[in-house]
């Protein structure tokens, strides 16, 4: 019996394997004109900023990254020089009889993490498609990227969602009409101990996520715009790994909802840009909010004095792109990010950020963009009172390139 079942199960997985050739064969034979396009640009950014900002984010205007307290990273007034903006990608489709494969991989120089403040190669996007199914690194389904305005600040508005991450994607409706997604992403996020941070209770704490987040996003189109609504819900635990009488392990439950529109004017110069987020411990998700999860007081709780404590967040994005005619054009609006801090957050954390740029870009010819661009940001600490700004004035220019093989 062992034989013959052997025998039968070799004889199916040979007739499978000389079906899957047969089927794959012809359409590798008859696939015609695969494509692949190289595509970039160098660009240099001069800015001058009136008061100061983290040195290794000295590129950018973010509020997270404005002083905490006074004079915290010198005096005001710098100014720098960056090439970090310049990218590099290249972006394919194979045809094949049951629909084409398509893929991306894309890099810039703007240094983050570990590199932050480094001119060097950071990842952009890395990601595949083949019909409903795709896979890599990209932009999160979360977040909007129809959102972001024709700025030149690299960072851009803080209350919107903008992140790229590992994920597995199903689009089971892709029309110009109307597009449905769903996906499980590489979960990540922040954790603030606040006040009790340098006990040696919280050491041994160690975050773990045990399931990718899950994500989806649905895009309805019309001929004035579109409306689109998004989400995500994802699981941190902590774990307490010291053998000792507090029982600090716990759970936290992350989620969030994202609205957003780009709304047309009549004579097609104009495009409104509106975005509002809001949800519990997605900082992760922010274009820039440092914390997901602060620590919670409980009173009379010996054994578990603290736990975490998922913060509620909001996000507000509105901008208008305006072309004065086909050569200048101006990006105008304001972004902000507002934070419930929980009670055992110190009172210089970060609690609410706002943004403010307008701009005006001239484009020569279709492959050069230079312009300038005025830009305002503000922090609000969580209690001391403490509040800072920034002002400053950027000038870049960007010179773009694209060549295209096959298709």
């Amino acid at each position: 019996m062992y034989v013959q079942r052997t025998t039968r199960a070799a004889g199916w997985s040979k007739g499978a394997l000389s079906l899957l050739l047969l089927l794959t064969f012809p359409a590798i034979s008859r696939a015609q004109n695969p494509s692949v396009e190289i595509y970039g640009f160098g660009m240099a950014d001069a800015i001058i900023d009136f008061n100061q900002v983290d040195p290794n984010w000295a590129d950018t205007l973010r509020p997270s990254k404005l002083p905490s307290f006074e004079n915290q990273f010198g005096q005001d007034g710098r100014s720098y020089l960056s090439a970090k903006q310049s990218r590099l990608g290249a972006r394919g489709e194979f045809p094949t009889d049951f629909g084409p494969v398509k893929a991306q991989f894309e890099f810039d120089m703007y240094g983050t993490g570990p590199d932050a403040g480094l001119t060097t190669i950071r990842l952009r996007h890395a990601w595949g498609q083949w019909r409903q199914f795709g896979g890599g690194q990209t932009n999160t389904q979360f977040m909007d990227i129809d959102l972001f305005p024709n700025t030149l600040e690299y960072w851009g508005p803080p209350g919107m969602a903008f992140v790229r991450l590992p994920q597995v994607f199903w689009r089971p409706k892709d029309t110009a009409k109307f597009r449905a997604t769903i996906a499980i992403e590489a979960p990540g996020a922040s954790g603030d101990g606040g006040t009790e941070s340098q006990r040696v209770q919280l050491q041994g704490i160690t975050p773990r996520f045990p399931l990718p987040d899950l994500t989806g996003e649905v895009k309805v189109s019309t001929g004035w715009g579109y409306g689109r609504v998004s989400g995500v819900l994802g699981k941190l635990k902590y774990d307490d790994n010291l053998p000792d009488a507090l029982q600090l392990s716990g759970s936290v439950t992350r989620w969030g909802m994202g609205l957003s529109t780009n709304i047309k004017g009549r004579k097609g110069n104009d495009v409104i840009r509106v975005g509002y987020i809001f949800g519990q411990g997605i900082a992760n998700y922010f274009n820039d909010n440092p914390i997901d999860v602060g620590t919670k007081a409980q009173p009379g709780n010996s054994v578990t004095p603290f736990i975490g404590e998922a913060l509620w967040t909001t996000g507000l994005t509105a901008y208008l792109d305006h072309n004065w005619n086909p050569g200048w054009s101006t990006a105008v609006g304001y972004s902000r990010v507002d934070v419930t801090n929980s009670d055992l957050q110190t009172p210089a954390a970060y609690k609410s950020g706002q943004y403010f740029s307008v701009n005006l870009l001239h484009a020569p010819v279709p492959a050069v963009l230079m312009g300038g661009e005025l830009l305002w940001g503000h922090r609000d600490n969580n209690s001391d009172g403490f509040s800072s700004d920034d002002v400053r004035v950027q000038f870049s220019f960007k010179f773009s390139f694209s060549a295209k093989i096959g298709g």
